[in-house]
């Protein structure tokens, strides 16, 4: 697989002498339907890798973590979003947008990028005194999140199966509501499932993660990223905890993760319900 996605050559595109990363030749005049396409084009390509390497764990995808991709990982985050630990802004950062994000290439690149605690706030719950913990990152580190998620996305998205409709590009809650509604007054169906994982973005098994995670993704420099999020902590009232599990409401990654998780139970449900199709069939 090293082969296929090779190495950036020494002095190639963003990369300066001495091992330093510089996006100047790569953004300096770049318009954004511009580097948006050139963001598009590449993701195209990581989807047809991933295709053609079907089951096999894709090495070196960082590669096309660049310039452009960071400039439209800022500018794909909520701009209106509240502000991480260091009480930064989407404006505040975009300031010195150029500068900061030539800085946090060098980072990612070269390992050194740490991942701050989120910020824990609680809001509530539907009705009753319930709440929900949303754990807010900074706005550099989603503009990480970002940059890896649209990486992994098109790995991931020719794999999750075609009824899964939470958190997908393009898909949206109403839409299964819809495929339900269909499967039931055009296709037969007579039963519908419901199953309520209680809590579940706060109960992710780490270990598990890391392992399904693995079995697509072999490239050091994404598996770490992931790492330190599962490993970054929450800061509430001014005191650390770590994560022990879970990855956080919030996160701009957490929903991709999330669908990795639930991957294998969507696969499993899918098994049980051809079974019984397959017996309703031997039956008649």
């Amino acid at each position: 697989m090293s082969n296929e996605i090779g190495e950036l050559p020494p002095g190639g595109p963003g990369r300066a002498k001495g091992g330093t990363w510089n996006m100047e030749p790569e953004m300096g005049n770049m318009t954004e339907p511009k580097f948006r396409e050139e963001v598009s084009t590449k993701q195209l390509r990581i989807a047809e890798l991933a295709k053609q390497h079907a089951g096999e764990a894709l090495n070196n995808v960082q590669r096309f973590i660049d310039g452009p991709w960071l400039l439209e990982a800022y500018h794909r985050i909520r701009k209106d979003g509240a502000p991480g630990i260091d009480g930064q802004t989407w404006k505040m950062y975009g300031e010195n947008l150029h500068k900061n994000l030539l800085d946090l290439l060098g980072r990612i690149k070269n390992q050194q990028y740490k991942a701050p605690p989120v910020r824990r706030v609680h809001i509530p719950k539907g009705t009753g005194n319930e709440t929900r913990p949303i754990g807010i990152p900074t706005i550099e580190d989603r503009i990480v999140q970002k940059a890896v998620a649209m990486v992994l996305e098109p790995i991931l998205e020719g794999e999750f199966l075609d009824g899964s409709y939470g958190y997908r590009p393009k898909r949206s809650a109403h839409q299964g509501l819809a495929r339900i509604r269909q499967g039931a007054e055009e296709e037969g169906t007579q039963w519908i499932v419901e199953v309520d994982l209680r809590k579940f973005f706060d109960t992710i098994d780490h270990q598990k993660l890391r392992q399904m995670l693995r079995q697509r993704i072999s490239d050091g420099i994404i598996t770490r990223l992931i790492d330190i999020w599962l490993k970054a902590g929450v800061m509430e009232n001014g005191s650390w905890s770590a994560s022990e599990e879970g990855t956080p409401q919030g996160g701009v990654i957490s929903p991709l993760l999330a669908n990795l998780y639930l991957h294998e139970i969507d696969q499993h449900n899918r098994a049980v319900r051809e079974s019984f199709r397959s017996g309703a069939n031997t039956n008649h």
